[in-house]
């Protein structure tokens, strides 16, 4: 399914062609009760599925999701709002972070989230860097050293053709903030993004707001036959309310800490406060690389919202969208 709009759905059938292919709109049946239809699941369809002007289909089954990229409404989890999770994306393999170089600055302490929010999901994460014709990457990519971040550079020149392939065979969740170039980004890759979203937005009505995400087909690349495949274009997505996350959820991106865990008392949430936590002499028996301690912890602490110390002009997030406060 490629976009959510007003109680309707988009979906493209398993075997359809090109960006051009037609797309089915849908509702939800009955049957499926209370269950969320999100951007990136796989559905069973009924009815019409011919795709024609009037037509529409009724969704009857939601497929197993591979994965699910999460948000909490809110990080304050005492509350109820709090503890309401939210389903981004269904069934992406990839989390793209997109941060600028320059103007505005990088911001690590929302990568680091970013980054909570794709361990949590068990999708892999990608860094996208910006604006690389204005600073050089060497600050953040050595602040990420030890987490063996991938990354690509991206200038006003590029012609992208890493990042296509990185992109190539997969669903792709794009997040940013405002003005990082993440919607220069989107229109390059898929030059008929704002047609798509367009054709996507008139089955209800709306618009492409900034709560809403639409999943885009990639074109296909230049003498290749290979899935280009689809980004996911999320404005509304700034930040992630990251409560529902556990130290035992976090620990499945830092695979070389988790046997050190063994020995660590019940509920122990792997602080540098928790003094039996066993991580600290599994580092000191060399077991593992301080950093990587150093690193987990830093995105433990990022669950709850703490700034990274380096954004001295760290701003809260906000919807890109939204006016200019009076």
């Amino acid at each position: 399914m490629t976009a959510v709009d007003r109680g309707r759905y988009t979906c493209v059938l398993a075997d359809a062609g090109g960006p051009d292919a037609p797309t089915v709109t849908a509702m939800r049946a009955r049957e499926l009760g209370r269950k969320s239809v999100v951007v990136g699941d796989r559905v069973g369809l009924v009815g019409d599925t011919s795709g024609t002007a009037g037509a529409l289909a009724r969704i009857v089954r939601i497929a197993e999701r591979s994965s699910v990229l999460r948000r909490t409404a809110d990080d304050d989890e005492t509350t109820a709002e709090g503890k309401l999770e939210r389903v981004v994306v269904a069934n992406a393999d990839q989390l793209v972070i997109v941060s600028a170089l320059a103007d505005p600055p990088p911001r690590t302490g929302f990568i680091d989230r970013c980054l909570v929010a794709a361990y949590d999901a068990d999708v892999e994460p990608l860094l996208c860097l910006t604006k690389a014709d204005l600073a050089g990457p060497e600050q953040v990519v050595g602040y990420y050293a030890e987490l063996e971040l991938p990354y690509v550079l991206v200038r006003p020149d590029s012609d992208l053709d890493g990042l296509r392939g990185l992109l190539a065979g997969r669903v792709s969740v794009l997040v940013g903030h405002s003005g990082v170039g993440k919607s220069t980004l989107v229109n390059r890759l898929v030059p008929d993004a704002a047609r798509a979203v367009g054709r996507v937005s008139a089955i209800g009505r709306g618009r492409h707001t900034s709560s809403s995400a639409v999943a885009l087909r990639l074109p296909p690349r230049p003498g290749s036959a290979a899935d280009p495949g689809w980004i996911v274009d999320t404005p509304g997505v700034r930040s992630f309310g990251l409560a529902h996350v556990s130290a035992e959820s976090l620990l499945h991106g830092f695979p070389d800490l988790v046997e050190g865990t063994v020995d660590c008392p019940a509920n122990c949430q792997h602080t540098a406060d928790e003094t039996a936590c066993a991580l600290d002499a599994w580092v000191a028996a060399g077991r593992a690389d301080p950093r990587r301690l150093a690193s987990y912890r830093r995105l433990l602490a990022s669950r709850t919202g703490e700034a990274d110390p380096r954004e001295t002009d760290r701003e809260p997030d906000r919807d890109p969208d939204a006016p200019p406060a009076a």
